[in-house]
C-alpha cells in the first residue's frame, strides 16, 4: 500500500527526472492530477511508464503497481 502524505516539499517539484532516467521498478513519489499544487504525494513502484516523450513539465506520468497515476516528481 502506498504511503500518502505531506512529507515531501512544499510545491510539485520544478525539475521532475526525465524519462530516462526512470525505469519499471524504480521506487518514486508521484503527484496525481487531482492534487497538483499540493503536498499530497503518493509512493510507489512504477509498473509501466505513460509518457511517450523524453520529458513533461510536470513529470513524466507512470502508473505504481498498486494502479494509481500520476506524474513523478522524485525518485527515491
Amino acid at each position: 500500500m502506498p504511503f500518502r502524505g505531506g512529507t515531501k516539499g512544499g510545491s510539485d517539484n520544478p525539475h521532475p527526472p526525465a524519462r530516462s532516467e526512470l525505469h519499471v521498478g524504480d521506487a518514486v513519489w508521484i503527484i496525481e492530477k487531482e492534487h497538483y499544487g499540493t503536498k499530497n504525494y503518493t509512493q510507489g513502484i512504477v509498473k509501466q511508464i505513460l509518457t511517450p516523450g523524453a520529458s513533461h513539465t510536470r513529470g513524466i506520468k507512470v502508473r505504481l503497481m498498486d494502479g494509481s497515476v500520476g506524474r513523478v516528481q522524485w525518485k527515491m
